[in-house]
């Protein structure tokens, strides 16, 4: 994306915000307004109190007077322009924030599957953090010093012409220093983003995945690989600083060079009379606001650049395709628990078919268990099932109608998940259990829980239902699981779906949790994904799955006595040969 563009897209989502950063400009114009009247003044004074006569003294203190106003004015408008320009930047930047989280949770799950959560994480936050400091507040930093240079100029050339020449003569240099330095850090600040977000993304997969990585010893690797991406990342930033520093300090010695000719030349001509002392005071004090702007316009410059690059990372995050929306998606009012699956077919390659001409019937109330090797296709199914990936033949119908023309929302209702990994969030315990039902009272949390029988160990917690649950409480990965649970028991779906959902469970605690699915699972469809065979035996109907396809299907005692692939699944985990 041009950066035309990017900033077109920035502009238009501060448009609310438009009168707060319009405000700050044109308070920071009467800033500069102020600045530029000082000198006058000044050189007034100046020039009064090298004339002798009566009543200099009363001139004078009237010129002190208003010089002290002037300041006081251009200190009052630098603040109220500041305070405008924080609020408007503050929004726009919250704004922002909210836009690019609201993307990320309409991305499709293959999306997020082959990017690294770091990179995203680190776009959210840093980088928009850059836009803020670099473009805004840069921005209104650029207009304050392009109103100080033509201001400076006029006045300038109103006191002496020719000295004024001298200046815009020798001013090129200091733009000719700062664009060669800009033109060669753009590179390496695109360079540095796309490395912190690779380092970002590289240290949260290893941080979070630390017990992983201690168990295969892999932490030298890992140390060497985090080195070699750190190292990459300070050789850039080296280079980025370097050229960075050089900017202000070459074109500090150009706007010196041009102070020294000014202060020269103008002495010359005072002393011929060409000009008095006050408007020499004043034409130098000008000569010295005219160059300041160039120093800090090339040093906005190089925050332009690095803001540019995170704005541009922004946008390629905000122009991610989303996950598709049917048009005009009918109302589910109701749910059975009814599924057809129809010829359905998907692939995550399109060389590498992974279910194929897949059909399935599904009355309400049943339970299902779906069992197969590794990567035969189970968990896909699932997926399908909740629309996180769309299938590409055939069709899925819940209670007759097409989940493709129902929204996501109303489909994902009556489904409820329990998953083989647990995600417990930084909150209370009665927060994380009503995740799927936020408005439930604390009787309903209570009793998910006891169904779940979690209630004893929650009770035993220092608040109870109240303990934040963080880094200072331990649970181990069974209690996380049934906590879990709970969250679905209390959602009560019509149709649920178990991946391994007691895998982390002792043996002791899953015959609990297994009599709380009966009692749950009764007139509900139930859709159990289970390796440990011993689980899924009173299933209604067990489909046998083997690269992407159904090879059987029965009951427990129907699919042993056939002797085929079920019967050898089963004795391969009870027996040591068959």
């Amino acid at each position: 994306m041009k950066k035309s563009e990017a900033l077109h897209r920035l502009l238009a989502l501060s448009g609310p915000y438009r009168f707060l950063l319009i405000g700050a400009l044109v308070l920071s114009a009467l800033q500069v307004m102020m600045t530029l009247w000082a000198p006058v003044v000044i050189g007034q004074t100046l020039d009064v109190i090298a004339v002798k006569g009566q009543g200099n003294f009363a001139v004078v203190m009237r010129h002190l007077v208003m010089l002290a106003m002037i300041v006081a004015c251009g200190a009052l408008f630098q603040y109220a322009s500041a305070l405008c320009l924080n609020a408007g930047c503050a929004r726009t930047v919250r704004d922002l924030r909210k836009l690019c989280f609201s993307r990320f949770h309409r991305l499709p799950l293959n999306t997020l599957d082959q990017g690294q959560q770091g990179d995203f994480m680190n776009t959210l936050v840093n980088d928009i953090d850059v836009i803020s400091d670099g473009l805004l507040q840069g921005a209104t930093q650029l207009f304050g010093g392009v109103i100080t240079i033509f201001g400076t100029l006029g006045l300038m050339v109103s006191i002496h012409p020719l000295i004024a020449l001298v200046v815009v003569l020798m001013t090129p240099l200091s733009m000719v220093v700062a664009s060669l330095i800009a033109s060669r850090t753009s590179a390496l600040f695109k360079r540095q983003a796309a490395l912190r977000g690779r380092l970002s993304g590289f240290a949260q997969e290893m941080i979070s995945h630390q017990q992983i990585v201690a168990a295969y010893n892999h932490q030298s690797l890992a140390q060497q690989q985090f080195d070699q991406l750190n190292e990459e990342l300070r050789q850039v930033g080296v280079r980025v600083q370097l050229f960075s520093s050089l900017t202000n300090p070459c074109t500090r010695f150009v706007n010196n060079l041009v102070y020294g000719a000014v202060g020269i030349l103008g002495a010359g001509i005072a002393l011929q009379g060409g000009i008095s002392v006050g408007q020499l005071s004043s034409f130098l004090s000008y000569a010295s606001q005219y160059t300041r702007p160039f120093n800090e316009i090339s040093g906005v410059a190089t925050e332009l650049q690095a803001a540019f690059s995170s704005l541009q990372r922004v946008c390629r995050l905000l122009d991610l395709p989303l996950e598709e929306t049917g048009k005009d998606p009918l109302p589910l009012h109701g749910c059975t628990g009814t599924l057809s699956l129809q010829h359905v077919g998907f692939r995550y390659r399109p060389d590498t078919p992974l279910i194929d001409d897949f059909c399935l019937e599904v009355r309400a109330g049943q339970k299902i268990a779906i069992v197969g090797p590794t990567g035969c296709g189970k968990t896909t199914l699932i997926n399908l099932l909740m629309r996180f990936y769309e299938i590409q033949q055939g069709q899925i119908l819940l209670d007759g109608v097409d989940t493709r023309r129902l929204s996501r929302h109303d489909l994902r209702r009556c489904f409820g998940m329990v998953l083989q990994d647990s995600w417990i969030f930084r909150g209370t315990v009665h927060d994380n259990i009503a995740y799927g039902r936020p408005d439930a009272t604390r009787q309903q949390v209570k009793q998910a829980a006891c169904d779940a029988h979690l209630d004893f160990f929650i009770r035993q917690l220092a608040d109870g239902y109240d303990t934040v649950l963080d880094e200072n409480v331990s649970l181990s990965q069974g209690q996380r699981q049934l906590l879990c649970i709970a969250r679905v028991m209390l959602c009560d779906p019509k149709i649920l779906i178990l991946d391994e959902a007691t895998s982390s469970i002792d043996t002791r605690t899953e015959l609990l949790v297994q009599s709380a699915f009966d009692r749950m699972m009764a007139h509900r469809t139930s859709l159990i994904v289970a390796h440990r065979l011993s689980t899924i035996e009173q299933a209604d109907v067990i489909l046998v799955m083997n690269q992407g396809k159904v090879v059987e299907r029965g009951t427990h005692h129907e699919l042993l006595r056939q002797h085929g692939f079920y019967w050898q699944l089963y004795h391969s985990q009870f027996s040591t040969a068959l």
